[in-house]
């Protein structure tokens, strides 16, 4: 077996410092925040920007001189330990400022935002500083096209190539680039992102949001992330349809392929509606939505009431709408709310309960197992049966009219067994720490999966702050280990990763 080369830890060191500077300046913006909504607590944001700026500072000093490669091992570590470094860096403005003082907390929190997962322990969100809110939402946002993105843009700067880390932060068959240049694929996906987060933001803010209330929205919107600053989430604008309609046109836009979404702004539309895991992913979205919609228009014991957070369901718009935002919510990964669906009869829940483990697109900024992944399963399965029939015939799996080659192949039946174990294995820890039966398994498939909300006590109008410290630390590993796709972090648990032969 030819010998691995070593690890190249002066250049994991020097990325890692890198990734505390990207942190400590964007900690300047709710600083900014903070200061014109004149709130006490500008100089704790400021100091814990000033620590995350001078260590970064200090490490990539310290590590300049280092062998400017990246193999795929590095590219690994790289991903895992980046989150892991700025989820904890990223508790400093909660810390500090006093708004989430137990650090198990607020490490929850942060690595909540940084895997948009959305999930959280802050049981009155509207007595939270703004700036520290504002921070909440930039960590979604930060973490929804990946923060390892952000730093493959500026990489060439260095004279780093950033192709490992690509491939480690977006794995799969869908890394179709859109420039033979990853940095310049990775400045176009930028640019895509922050153009969805600037008209997100221009439209709330015409349809009634205030500034604030629309940036940090349009912020957790396109990160697929789902923190809100109001203690009622979406509910909050029931009163408002376009607002929510707004919502859900960005949730779905985001869980595309944002490759496609380029090729849209390229006019090229015969491309986007020709990929079929889009045409998978919207005919879901319809199916699921008329579904519920019917179930609910027809049961009289829910359209009498205001079911869940005051929902009105006496009238069909307000049906669709209710279900389409939580169906699209949902499946995207989201996870925000404008009304109690676990009371939506049980067969609903267990619907709801079921489409957590789709996911939306790949290549999107959603969590969960994808449609890409699901359709590969499928397809090979059905050519099960005819292998069984034709032992000799070649029928390779075929996705967007291209053989798909079968180390792919494994490695998404692989992804897809590894997920339901740790579904399963989340689920025994999350009873073993305390939670009933629906509450372990909502919570287990909802942080690995990245949706937020589950069931049970960690349902729509609950929370996850009555967890135990030790369910909130297992509670994160889930969602790092779901937001990076299981193999880039667990292989790290492997011994032949960290042997050199």
């Amino acid at each position: 077996m030819r010998s691995l080369p070593k690890l190249n830890f002066r250049i994991i060191s020097h990325l890692m410092g890198l990734l505390l500077l990207v942190n400590g300046g964007f900690m300047l913006f709710p600083a900014l925040m903070s200061w014109y909504y004149q709130e006490a607590i500008v100089l704790d944001i400021l100091l814990a920007s000033s620590i995350a700026l001078i260590l970064g500072a200090v490490v990539m000093f310290l590590t300049k001189n280092h062998r400017k490669e990246v193999q795929k091992r590095e590219g690994y570590i790289i991903v895992t330990l980046g989150w892991v470094i700025m989820s904890l860096i990223g508790t400093l403005p909660y810390l500090l400022s006093g708004a989430i003082p137990n650090f198990a907390d607020a490490f929850f929190e942060t690595m909540s935002g940084f895997t948009t997962t959305g999930a959280t322990i802050l049981q009155d969100i509207e007595a939270i500083p703004k700036g520290i809110l504002f921070w909440r939402s930039i960590t979604q946002w930060i973490g929804g096209m990946g923060i390892i993105v952000l730093a493959v843009a500026i990489l060439p700067l260095l004279g780093i190539g950033g192709m490992q880390l690509f491939a480690a932060e977006m794995p799969g068959p869908s890394g179709e680039k859109l420039h033979p240049r990853i940095s310049d694929t990775a400045k176009r996906l930028w640019l895509i992102y922050v153009g969805f987060t600037v008209a997100e933001t221009v439209l709330l803010t015409v349809a009634g949001m205030s500034f604030y209330d629309a940036i940090n929205h349009s912020l957790t919107t396109i990160s697929t992330g789902g923190f809100s600053t109001k203690n009622a989430s979406m509910a909050f604008w029931n009163d408002n349809p376009l607002i929510q309609y707004i919502v859900i046109a960005f949730m779905f836009l985001s869980g595309m392929n944002f490759v496609l979404s380029y090729f849209a702004f390229k006019r090229r539309f015969r491309r986007v509606f020709n990929d079929e895991e889009f045409r998978w992913y919207a005919f879901l979205v319809g199916v699921i939505t008329v579904i519920a919609v019917l179930i609910i228009y027809f049961e009289p014991s829910l359209r009498a009431a205001n079911i869940g957070v005051g929902v009105d369901f006496s009238a069909m718009e307000g049906v669709v709408r209710h279900v389409l935002f939580q169906v699209v919510s949902i499946i995207t990964t989201t996870g925000f709310i404008s009304a109690d669906y676990t009371v939506w009869t049980p067969f609903l829940t267990i619907l709801f309960f079921s489409i957590m483990f789709v996911g939306a697109s790949g290549g999107s900024t959603s969590g969960g197992i994808k449609v890409m992944h699901h359709l590969i399963m499928i397809k090979n399965s059905i050519l099960d049966f005819k292998r069984s029939l034709h032992p000799n015939a070649i029928l390779p799996v075929r996705y967007n009219n291209k053989a798909i080659a079968k180390p792919i192949v494994s490695n998404i039946l692989s992804f897809f067994v590894l997920y339901m174990i740790l579904f399963i294995v989340g689920s025994l820890v999350f009873s073993w720490c305390g939670l009933d039966f629906i509450s372990a398994i909502g919570a287990s498939a909802s942080t690995l999966g990245n949706v937020g909300p589950a069931f049970g006590e960690v349902g729509p109008v609950d929370n996850y702050y009555n967890l135990s410290s030790v369910a909130k630390v297992w509670a994160s590993f889930l969602m790092l280990v779901g937001r990076l796709e299981l193999f880039t972090v667990l292989i790290l648990f492997t011994p032949f990763f960290w042997r050199n032969r």
